[in-house]
């Protein structure tokens, strides 16, 4: 005897999106509803002494260590690969984090925290022991260190990156 299946079986809402996805789009639904990662133990290390610009910056290099650690980027915007996170700096949560392709003439490192700059220069204060001074007398002042890096807002967070220059290639000889 042959056993007929229903259409009224009720079938797992994440089974039937993926189905969806894949008879649409011919992709699996995994890497669009990909979720965030939590970091690897050098994350603060490695991660927070770069944004801190308290390391040198090889886009490179962090952007395999964010692959390796994260998976593929969500997005790919701005002159950066953009990875999600559930990370932790200086107490506050991370969300994301940012690293520069090659089109920029800089090289850059960031953070996204989920945080205000108020609330985030005084806890990176406390942990590195890095000052801040505002920029400018603005709303939403810049605020930098004397390495280099800066707490900006984005949107209602606050950013937290290095920027240098690309070093130049070595000099040809014959």
């Amino acid at each position: 005897m042959r056993v007929r299946r229903s259409w009224t079986r009720p079938w797992g809402a994440p089974a039937v999106l993926a189905a969806c996805a894949v008879l649409a789009f011919g992709t699996p639904v995994s890497g669009v509803l990909a979720q965030a990662k939590p970091a690897p133990s050098t994350f603060g290390q490695v991660v927070g002494n770069a944004v801190l610009c308290l390391d040198h910056i090889d886009n490179k290099a962090f952007y395999a260590y964010l692959l390796t650690a994260f998976g593929p980027a969500y997005k790919h915007e701005g002159g950066a690969y953009w990875f999600r996170t559930e990370a932790t700096l200086w107490g506050a949560p991370i969300t994301d984090v940012i690293v520069s392709d090659d089109t920029s003439a800089l090289v850059f490192m960031g953070v996204v925290a989920d945080s205000t700059p108020e609330k985030l220069e005084p806890a990176i204060r406390s942990a590195s022991g890095l000052r801040f001074n505002k920029l400018d007398n603005s709303a939403f002042p810049v605020r930098a260190s004397e390495p280099g890096s800066k707490i900006v807002y984005f949107r209602s967070k606050a950013k937290v990156y290095c920027a240098k220059y690309k070093p130049l290639p070595p000099a040809r000889t014959r």
